[in-house]
């Protein structure tokens, strides 16, 4: 007899909940041990796939999709955003495309939080210190970083993770304003009580600039040498978006020359690497993209990719499905 279940490529690890939902509906796939597969390969074990669950390390495009042939029907993405993914290209072809939105807003949000107390209190700089075994003793003048307190932080992209973002910052006494391709709405406004203001005045005005928008060709470098030279000198940089939003090289300048105060990173331009010149200041707190990072979250994209790629194999619709 003929197995007719479903063919379900994982292509990289995710949490065991994730892999019964997907074992309840066909048969899995995933590279053991867990690592980035090359192209070739991903190409080659896409083949006969009925389904794939990615993550952001792969490109998922018209070639990802002609490797899998006519049998695949969804594609699910353990991430909110999804600049690995050429939509259309897999919308021209009948294959549903989803995202992981909603699970993951409170953690990214702790992580962007944190790095802006990393760096504007020099924690990162402070253990560095103390591993270094560097003789210190106490006095007033000691490793001074910056107060939160009546500063403003400026929001650019005010979805559910930057408005996240700026709850954690009312409860530090921090005003809030805003930037976006739109306006939020007067009840969010009030309830944040941010004002919104055009991109060119927030970088003027806020004391910390924290980045929320996804990654768009419009986006990418939105924060640029000129961007940079717009700031407060005192001013912070936080960015848990994507990496490309940022001008590396341009950032590791203004930072070693003192055209801005800091910044806080979780993801880079080209991820793994980072720019040499961020790795040689002081004045910047780096992660390796930990925004989503809790035991906890983590298992709930799993979870909810795994369940969207049930649905469509069960003839049903996409629980989160991306339209565009």
């Amino acid at each position: 007899m003929t197995d007719t279940r479903p063919r379900i490529v994982v292509t990289r690890w995710i949490p065991e909940q994730a892999m019964d939902v997907l074992r309840d509906v066909g048969d899995v796939w995933a590279p053991d041990p867990d690592r980035a597969l090359p192209a070739e390969e991903l190409h080659r074990v896409l083949a006969g796939a009925d389904a794939a669950v990615v993550t952001l390390s792969e490109r998922v495009d018209a070639a990802f999709a002609d490797a899998a042939g006519a049998r695949l029907k969804i594609v699910a993405n353990v991430a909110v955003g999804y600049d690995n993914a050429d939509v259309p290209a897999l919308l021209d072809r009948g294959i549903v495309f989803t995202n992981t939105p909603g699970v993951l807003t409170d953690a990214t949000a702790d992580l962007a939080f944190g790095l802006l107390l990393a760096v504007t209190r020099r924690l990162g700089e402070g253990e560095r210190l103390l591993r270094s075994r560097t003789p210190w003793s106490f006095h007033l003048g000691f490793m001074l970083g910056t107060g939160l307190q009546g500063k403003t932080l400026g929001i650019v992209g005010l979805g559910q993770i930057g408005r996240a973002m700026a709850r954690r910052a009312l409860a530090f006494g921090m005003d809030i304003v805003y930037t976006g391709r739109r306006r939020a709405p007067v009840d969010v406004e009030e309830s944040l009580r941010a004002r919104y203001l055009p991109h060119d005045e927030l970088l003027r005005t806020a004391d910390v600039v924290s980045l929320h928008c996804p990654l768009t060709p419009q986006t990418r470098h939105l924060i640029d040498a000129d961007a940079l030279a717009a700031m407060k000198p005192s001013a912070f940089l936080i960015n848990t978006t994507r990496g490309p939003v940022v001008d590396e090289a341009a950032l590791a300048r203004a930072l070693r020359d003192g055209v801005i105060a800091g910044a806080g990173l979780d993801v880079f331009e080209r991820e793994p690497e980072v720019h040499p010149g961020l790795l040689e200041l002081d004045n910047v707190a780096l992660a390796p993209h930990l925004g989503s990072a809790t035991v906890e979250t983590r298992t709930a994209m799993a979870v909810l990719a795994a369940r969207n790629v049930a649905a469509v194999l069960r003839g049903g619709e996409p629980l989160t499905p991306v339209k565009e």
